[in-house]
């Protein structure tokens, strides 16, 4: 079986978003090895995966392995895949997902500020982008622009999308997208939220860059 590791994690990592996202097929994972991606299949709930069900594609569209169809947003992931190869990008892996938190954001805001320091991990401000139909190439088009310089979009009336240089990094990053949008409802809720700065966020990415005792001198 091709990449079978690839495919187990690709299921694990599925699974590990069913009890957050919408019923039904709502999450979308793929990971690429080299010009091979295994994307989750068409038809299959998340939490009933197995790694068979996981087609195996190249990264020009073609099903090589797998033993249901791709799942809708493929077109998506294949090219969000396309593009980080193309710009050098170190990015293997994909998720995206349709949660209650970036649904809700993503049918309000043209961008969802950046509230808190760790937004600076993911790029800062998060485009949202314009409403298209799901597996279209155009909503692929719209994804791949919004996550210029991101590690993380918002797809308007759709829910969220994250990349990562391995699957645990894109989830932690879709966790923290959808953690940013439940913090900016929340804080919505009491007031009119204060924004960071590109400036603040330049601050704190200096400040990742150290250890727990930061940049000053003992």
């Amino acid at each position: 079986m091709l990449l079978e590791q690839e495919r187990r994690d690709v299921c694990l990592t599925a699974r590990s978003l069913a009890s957050v996202a919408a019923p039904g097929e709502s999450v979308t994972v793929s990971v690429r090895s080299g010009d091979l991606v295994v994307v989750t299949p068409h038809g299959v709930a998340p939490d009933q995966l197995q790694p068979a069900d996981c087609p195996v594609m190249s990264v020009d569209d073609r099903v090589l392995e797998g033993r249901h169809d791709p799942a809708a947003e493929t077109t998506l992931h294949l090219a969000v895949h396309r593009g980080a190869v193309e710009h050098g990008r170190d990015v293997t892996a994909v998720v995206n997902a349709f949660t209650a938190d970036t649904v809700a954001v993503s049918a309000v805001l043209a961008e969802l500020p950046p509230v808190h320091h760790r937004a600076a991990a993911l790029g800062g401000a998060i485009a949202v982008t314009p409403y298209t139909t799901y597996g279209t190439g155009e909503i692929s088009d719209q994804a791949v622009k919004a996550l210029k310089g991101r590690d993380a979009a918002l797809l308007a009336n759709h829910g969220g999308v994250a990349l990562g240089r391995d699957l645990e990094q894109a989830l932690e990053n879709l966790r923290l997208l959808d953690w940013l949008c439940s913090a900016y409802i929340r804080a919505r809720q009491i007031g009119e939220p204060r924004v960071l700065s590109e400036d603040e966020l330049a601050r704190v990415r200096a400040r990742d860059a150290h250890g727990w005792a930061g940049p000053d001198v003992f």
